[in-house]
C-alpha cells in the first residue's frame, strides 16, 4: 500500500525528491566551505574576507535548509492528525479550474466560512491549521505561512502540556 498525498501525489517521490536535494546542497555547502578555508588560509586578506562570506554561505544555507525541512515535518504531522480526526477541509465538492485550483469564488466562499470559526476559537491549532489552508486555497500564501506557524506552535503547546 502506498501513502498518497494530496492530489494523489505518490508521498515516497516527494521525500526521495527532497532528500536528493537535501544531500546535493550537503555536497555544495562542503565545497563552498572547502574553498572557504582554502581562501582563510591564504593569507592576503581580500582573500580572508572573501574566505569568510564563502564560509557563511554553507551556514545559511544549513539554516534554511534546516528550517524548511522541520516547517514541512510540523506541517504533514498536523496534517495527518486533522485527517485522523476528520477535520480536514473539504474541498470536493468546490469548482476548480483547469489547473486544478479552486476557483476564487469558491475559496472565498471557505475561507469566510473558516474564518468564522476561527473568530470563535482562535486558540485551538485545529483551527488554526484550518484557517491556514483556507488562506492558502484563497490564494494568500503569506497568511497561509503565518496561520500554519500559529497551529504549530499551538499544537506543540497542546502536547507539552
Amino acid at each position: 500500500m502506498t501513502v498518497q498525498g494530496p492530489a494523489g501525489s505518490d508521498v515516497r517521490k516527494v521525500v526521495a525528491f527532497v532528500a536528493v536535494l537535501v544531500v546535493v546542497l550537503g555536497f555544495y555547502f562542503l565545497m563552498l566551505g572547502r574553498i572557504g578555508l582554502e581562501l582563510l588560509g591564504s593569507g592576503e586578506l581580500a582573500a580572508m574576507a572573501i574566505g569568510l562570506g564563502v564560509l557563511i554561505l554553507p551556514l545559511v544555507g544549513v539554516w534554511i535548509v534546516v528550517a524548511t525541512v522541520r516547517a514541512a515535518l510540523d506541517h504533514q504531522r498536523l496534517a495527518a492528525r486533522m485527517r485522523e480526526e476528520g477535520l480536514e477541509l473539504d474541498t470536493s465538492e468546490l469548482p476548480r479550474r483547469p489547473s486544478g485550483r479552486i476557483e476564487r469564488p469558491a475559496a472565498d466562499a471557505l475561507f469566510a466560512q473558516v474564518q468564522k470559526e476561527w473568530e470563535a476559537d482562535p486558540d485551538s491549532w485545529r483551527v488554526s491549521y484550518r484557517l491556514a489552508r483556507a488562506y492558502d486555497y484563497a490564494g494568500d500564501r503569506t497568511r497561509a505561512r503565518e496561520t500554519m506557524r500559529r497551529a504549530v506552535a499551538l499544537e506543540k503547546l497542546e502536547r507539552e502540556s
